[in-house]
Formats: structure tokens, sequence, C-alpha cells
């Protein structure tokens, strides 16, 4: 029997501490919970994972045709990257996170939806910097540069204005946006994962690069509160046509 607290890992990183966590909650009749924290801050929890789901169902139900390339910003307990692979129409997923140690959680079988993901032929885990892609020429996938995707799902930050570092920023401003959306075929999704409340904004940045936006209020059960919590989805398509196009550099 597993005991009711136990670190499963613990490393330091260039973003910090991190750890992998498991516990019971007798409270909740003994379930079994993971957690991942960075330093202080909480970065996921598998007892709440509904609106990492919902982030990737949200998505890729704005797509068309049946096969799309598709980037996750954010592995995390693998939650969104699984549920992008229940779309059939998923002909291979870039699942990308700056943690090492996260991958390998993974790999290793060391959290429960590890085997699930890399048993998938159409999913691979990269280690890099996804604002780095996001901000680059080249892209996100270093095998394929400039490689276009049908759908961009980020679940990284708390939100666009609680960073998990201050350089991260510059990619909720429309210019960072800018640059995300040339690395999107036309008529591509970029969807993002919020802690927060809809904020106007952020909406105000993504309605200056895309063609349609959206703020999905996701609600969810909080067995620790005795009632339910809330999270934002906001979701973004780019225009459809040459006009998607990034403008020509002179």
């Amino acid at each position: 029997m597993s005991r009711d607290f136990e670190e499963l890992d613990f490393r330091k990183t260039p973003l910090g501490e991190v750890s992998l966590r498991r516990r019971r909650i007798l409270s909740l009749g003994g379930m079994e919970v993971f957690e991942v924290q960075l330093g202080d801050a909480f970065l996921m929890s598998s007892l709440f994972h509904e609106v990492e789901v919902a982030l990737a169902h949200l998505a890729l139900s704005e797509l068309g045709g049946d096969s799309w390339d598709v980037v996750v910003g954010g592995l995390g307990l693998g939650y969104t990257a699984v549920a992008a692979l229940e779309h059939r129409e998923v002909a291979s997923l870039l699942v990308v996170d700056a943690l090492a140690p996260v991958i390998e959680w993974h790999e290793k079988g060391l959290v429960p939806l590890g085997q699930t993901l890399t048993g998938d032929p159409r999913c691979r885990l990269l280690l890099a910097d996804f604002f780095a892609g996001a901000r680059s020429v080249d892209g996100f996938d270093p095998e394929q540069p400039r490689r276009l995707f049908h759908a961009v799902l980020l679940d990284i930050d708390h939100s666009p204005r609680h960073l998990l570092h201050p350089t991260n920023a510059a990619f909720y401003e429309p210019d960072g946006l800018r640059a995300l959306a040339a690395h999107l075929h036309p008529g591509g999704v970029f969807a993002l994962w919020s802690d927060a409340s809809p904020e106007d904004e952020f909406l105000d940045a993504l309605g200056a690069v895309f063609a349609t936006t959206r703020a999905h209020i996701v609600t969810f059960p909080n067995p620790l509160l005795d009632g339910t919590s809330e999270s934002t989805v906001y979701v973004a398509t780019k225009a459809e046509g040459p006009q998607a196009l990034p403008p020509k550099v002179t």
C-alpha cells in the first residue's frame, strides 16, 4: 500500500526546484493524487484536471479536415496532451516542455498518463522553451524548421498576467501573439488555459491578431471546498486564406 505522502522526485532546474508528489487525501476516501510543484508554486494536481482536458476539446472542436498537427505547450501531468490524442484526426502531437524532469516522469511511468503518451506513435515529447519557439522564425519543431501546425494549446503560466517567469510577458502582447500565429496554418487555432477570469486586455490582444476570439468559463467540482471552482479557456482562430500570412519583410 502507498504511503499517505511520498515525494517521488525532486530536482533543481534552471527555473527552480521542481518536485513530483503523490499523496492520499483521507477526507476524500483515500483518493490518490499526484502533484507537481515548482518552487513554492503548485503547477498541477491530478485532483483538478477538467479544464486541462477542456482546453484540448474546445480548441480542436474549431478545426475541420481530418489530419491535424498539434502543439501542446506545457506537459504537466499530461491531461491536455492525452485529451488531444482522443481526437482521431490528430496526426501528430508535439508536446514542448522546458523541464527535463517532467518529461522523464512520463518516460519512466512515474505519472499515471505517462505510458499513454509515450506509447502513442503520434506523440513526441520535446525538451525546449515553448516561448522561444513561438517567437522564432523556425518555430517549434527543430526537426522541421518553419513547420506549420493546425492548433497550438498552451498551459504553462497561471494566467496572461500571473507568470512563472517575467520574460514570458511579451508573448501575451500583440507582437508575441502575431509571432505565434505565423506558425499556424490559415484557419488554425490557438488556445490557452488561465486560472483567472476572462481578461479584457488579453482578449483585445488576441483580437488584434486573430480573426475570432472566445473566452470560455469552465466550471469544475472542487471537493476540497465542497463546491465548484472555475477557470478560463481562451480560443482564437486565425483567418483563412492569403490574408492570414505574415507580412513580407523588406
